[in-house]
């Protein structure tokens, strides 16, 4: 028997409405307890709350839900009452004395994955609808928590079924001479798990710059300007700008939002031969910077020679020319994709600001799309190795099989089908109390 547990499931202090929300096996009898009687399945009744002495101690909507037809697969009940913390708080301590306890974050939503009501994904989407940031963001969670995301993977894992039960068929029947390369059957299914792989992996590095950001690097020569620049993004004087060529000697980071999408900026120190011990370290953080961002910013002056070192660093970088209020070059991009700017004056910062978001696809079609973690990303990459791996082994049946089977695991993590505890608990650790 599971134990029972509770939780206030709307947020702490003062409100209209407070909802705590029961679950597990001693719900039904908490519900006679502290309503007089367990309340019709699935209908909205008005109840009195008394506490386990009998005394009133709210009075509103109660809704019960037995197993299996309810969020978590248990019997569930919800308390909606008035949201005073005096009254939520005694109505809890109330629930608590009658066998059940407080839920950790995220158990409700941990249990109806173990339950079977939701899968991994869509588990996760709960926590990410929540957090969303913007509407486009918010309606990808939405498309994750309706199962848009988890169909493609399943999609992926049933052809790598049948490849791999095609693959191990002829290592068990081995006297049936099965030709694995006969007509290019495998390669060609292969080739097309890959294309399929691909497409979702694109998809989900999308998802995840909506839901997390895009990290962008600001690179360039000393004194081109990108402390102005970011100063100009966030609003405020986050770097120390002066005349004075390299003056940046650290990355310096700051956090902005554009139509309620966060970019993560990273100032950098200008890269040129120096002796100066500081200044070498920041240009030794630069190149580290440079290697993870999503985004590199390379800036020049408006005068600057196109061709130098900095293409080798970062390709392809998005070229923005600044200082144009010196040398009057009218703001905008031109035809070879360079962006001229002024972060001084402001001039083209708003056409920066939109190609960011275009970056990062909030202006493109979003049919379709979901959110995605880190986790998924890794998974993705993992399974694609592996395949791109297996290729290379078509002619050593045992160790294609293998190479299958990693590529199967990696995708059963996504969905929650193979995974540990360890995985889980940090998972729904994330999540709030009562959902």
């Amino acid at each position: 028997m599971t134990e029972t547990i509770v939780a206030l499931a709307t947020p702490i202090g003062r409100g209209g409405i407070g909802i705590i929300r029961i679950s597990g096996a001693r719900t039904k009898d908490i519900a006679i307890s502290l309503l007089g009687e367990c309340p019709q399945p699935r209908y909205a009744v008005f109840s009195k709350f008394n506490d386990t002495d009998g005394e009133l101690l709210d009075q509103g909507i109660a809704l019960y839900f037995p197993n299996p037809h309810s969020f978590t697969g248990e019997d569930v009940l919800e308390l909606q009452g008035h949201g005073g913390p005096i009254v939520m708080d005694l109505l809890l301590k109330s629930v608590l004395k009658l066998g059940a306890r407080i839920a950790r974050p995220g158990e409700f939503s941990e249990r109806a994955f173990l339950n079977g009501k939701m899968d991994l994904v869509q588990a996760e989407a709960i926590a990410d609808l929540i957090d969303c940031s913007s509407t486009q963001a918010a309606r990808c969670a939405l498309r994750s928590l309706q199962g848009e995301f988890s169909k493609k993977i399943n999609l992926l894992v049933e052809q790598l079924i049948a490849l791999r039960t095609y693959i191990e068929a002829s290592i068990d029947f081995v006297e049936e001479e099965l030709d694995l390369l006969a007509e290019g059957h495998v390669l060609e299914k292969m080739n097309l798990f890959i294309q399929n792989l691909e497409c979702i992996l694109e998809q989900a590095q999308h998802g995840y710059l909506l839901k997390e950001g895009m990290h962008i690097v600001l690179i360039g020569k000393p004194n081109v300007g990108k402390s102005s620049l970011l100063n100009r993004l966030s609003g405020r004087e986050t770097a120390i700008v002066t005349p004075i060529p390299g003056t940046t000697r650290d990355v310096v980071h700051d956090q902005i939002q554009i139509e309620g999408m966060p970019l993560h900026i990273t100032d950098t120190a200008g890269i040129r031969e120096t002796e100066d011990i500081i200044e070498k370290e920041g240009i030794r953080r630069t190149k580290i910077a440079i290697k993870e961002a999503d985004l590199v910013i390379l800036l020049l002056d408006n005068h600057e020679d196109f061709e130098h070192e900095y293409f080798e660093l970062a390709h392809p970088p998005l070229i923005i020319c600044n200082k144009i209020d010196l040398t009057g070059h009218p703001a905008g991009m031109n035809a070879a994709g360079i962006l001229y700017v002024s972060a001084k004056t402001g001039e083209g910062i708003e056409a920066l600001k939109h190609l960011l978001t275009e970056k990062m696809g909030l202006h493109s079609s979003n049919e379709g799309s979901f959110l995605a973690r880190r986790r998924h990303l890794d998974a993705l990459q993992r399974a694609k190795t592996a395949i791109l791996s297996g290729l290379n082994h078509l002619d050593a049946t045992e160790l294609l099989a293998e190479e299958l089977r990693q590529a199967h695991t990696a995708l059963s993590e996504i969905m929650g089908t193979f995974t540990t505890d360890d995985l889980l608990g940090q998972i729904f650790s994330t999540f709030c109390i009562g959902k």
